[in-house]
């Protein structure tokens, strides 16, 4: 096992200065008060698209005003659109996500501690993540398309893709945070590679996984439109394309709040799961 990272502990560490985010909470700035805000800012937005909207800055072709968006959900939610129900639309998508994510966490978290406890792993797997990582979705999607056809698995494999790399990453980063101290005193317990592996790295590195996960959700529902532009008929990405092709702006509107709406609940869902599985984590 090559060696992992070593935290220098000082006695200056007992007179550092407070955290700023404990500072802030100390001046009463704490959680409700940056929810008020949000839903403040969130007001002023809406207030100045319906002032914009209202006052004939922008064609309402191009930018319709709240009412409009509302009464289209209200049109989609009753009626579907590209003939598909929005359940189905959304079941579609919502599908895809959590089959690439299943596959996504099943290779990304065991090639992240592997290239994370091994510098052969970091070596072979490094350079290939490295290569398309940066690489927008779109750049790869002809060849998912060549070598995949134009059926669920091209879709999958994308999301798969855009997924991967900041779970590996993650499992890499939550590995090399590993101090020393508690190896050592692992090993001098008598704990065995594979008991050193599940008691001691993996539960160390699960708040950065979660928090890969994470990322990687929002990165998946990112490429979410990217994905079903590959002759889908169903999903929210193809509603937003279909009803981009009928200057149906309004309806655009109606997609990209679901796509919002559900990389929100996903979020919610994995910052529970974080407080139930890692329920110390910000805590020293």
């Amino acid at each position: 096992m090559t060696d992992l990272a070593v935290l220098s502990l000082s006695p200056e560490a007992d007179a550092a200065p407070l955290p700023r985010l404990v500072r802030m909470r100390e001046f009463g700035v704490g959680k409700a008060s940056s929810v008020r805000i949000s839903v403040v800012t969130g007001a002023i937005l809406i207030g100045l698209w319906w002032g914009a909207s209202e006052l004939h800055l922008a064609s309402h072709l191009f930018l319709p005003t709240p009412t409009e968006v509302i009464n289209a959900a209200i049109s989609v939610f009753k009626d579907g659109y590209a003939n598909a129900s929005l359940w189905e639309h959304v079941s579609a998508s919502v599908s895809r996500i959590l089959v690439a994510a299943a596959i996504a966490v099943v290779l990304g978290v065991p090639i992240g501690l592997l290239m994370g406890l091994s510098r052969w792993a970091k070596g072979v797997f490094d350079a290939p993540i490295e290569f398309y990582w940066p690489l927008p979705p779109l750049a790869y999607l002809p060849l998912m398309i060549i070598w995949l056809g134009i059926g669920e698995a091209s879709k999958i494999t994308l999301l798969a893709l855009a997924m991967f790399a900041p779970i590996v990453l993650s499992a890499q980063a939550g590995v090399r945070s590993v101090t020393q101290e508690r190896v050592n005193a692992a090993l001098s317990l008598g704990a065995t590679r594979w008991q050193l592996m599940r008691e001691v790295v993996l539960p160390s590195a699960l708040p950065e996984i979660l928090t890969g996960a994470r990322i990687a959700l929002g990165i998946g529902w990112g490429t979410l439109v990217a994905a079903e532009l590959i002759a889908a008929t169903r999903g929210i990405g193809y509603l937003i394309m279909s009803a981009s092709q009928f200057l149906a702006t309004d309806v655009v509107f109606v997609g990209i709040g679901i796509i919002a709406a559900c990389a929100f609940a996903f979020s919610f869902a994995m910052r529970a799961l974080e407080r139930w599985l890692v329920p110390w984590k910000g805590q020293s």
